[in-house]
C-alpha cells in the first residue's frame, strides 16, 4: 500500500508518496507523467513518518535552508538506467545547473560504453518520481536554455531562482 498527502507549497499542490518507508514520490499538481508508473492503491494518510518528514524537508527548502537529500529515505520507481541517472542528480549541489549532455558523458564512463544518448538521459529526468528532491529541476541544455520541466518551465525557473541560480 502507498501512503499519499498533499502539500501547499508555494509552486501550488504538491502529492507526497511513500511505501515502505521511504519516499517513492513526489509529483507536482498537473505534471507530466503524474503519478508516473504508480500502479499500487493509494490511500490518504497524513501521520506516517515519511510523509511529515519530507514535509517538513520541503518547508525548509523552500525558506532556502538547503536541507539535504540524505535527510530522506528515497525509493524511487523506475529502471536501473533511469535509477543511475537519478542517482547523479542527487548530486548536483543546490544552487547548480549542470547539462543533459554531461550526465550522458558521466554515465557512458561508469558504464564503460563509447557515448550515451543526451535524449535518453533526458527521458529518464523527465520520469523522475520525486520532483524537487531528487533536482531535476537543475538539468538544462547544452547551451544553458531551460529545456524541458514536466513541472512546466515556469515552476523550473521559479525553483532555480529560489536557489540563487
Amino acid at each position: 500500500m502507498i501512503h499519499k498527502m498533499s502539500y501547499d507549497s508555494p509552486l501550488g499542490t504538491l502529492l507526497i508518496a511513500e511505501k515502505e518507508g521511504a519516499l517513492v514520490g513526489l509529483w507536482m499538481e498537473g505534471q507530466k507523467y503524474f503519478l508516473g508508473s504508480v500502479k499500487e492503491e493509494m490511500q490518504e494518510k497524513t501521520d506516517v513518518k515519511v510523509l511529515l518528514q519530507t514535509r517538513e524537508w520541503l518547508e525548509r527548502y523552500f525558506k532556502r535552508e538547503r536541507p539535504a537529500i540524505s535527510e530522506l529515505p528515497l525509493a524511487p520507481m523506475g529502471s536501473e538506467f533511469q535509477k543511475a541517472v537519478w542517482k547523479i542528480l542527487c548530486q548536483i549541489p543546490y544552487g547548480e545547473v549542470t547539462t543533459y549532455k554531461a550526465i550522458a558523458v558521466r554515465i557512458a564512463k561508469e558504464r564503460g560504453i563509447e557515448r550515451m544518448s543526451a535524449q535518453a538521459v533526458g527521458g529518464a529526468v523527465a520520469h523522475n518520481p520525486i520532483s524537487i528532491v531528487i533536482p531535476c529541476h537543475r538539468v538544462v541544455g547544452s547551451d544553458g536554455s531551460l529545456t524541458g520541466y514536466a513541472g512546466g518551465i515556469e515552476k523550473k525557473k521559479k525553483l532555480l531562482e529560489l536557489e540563487g541560480v
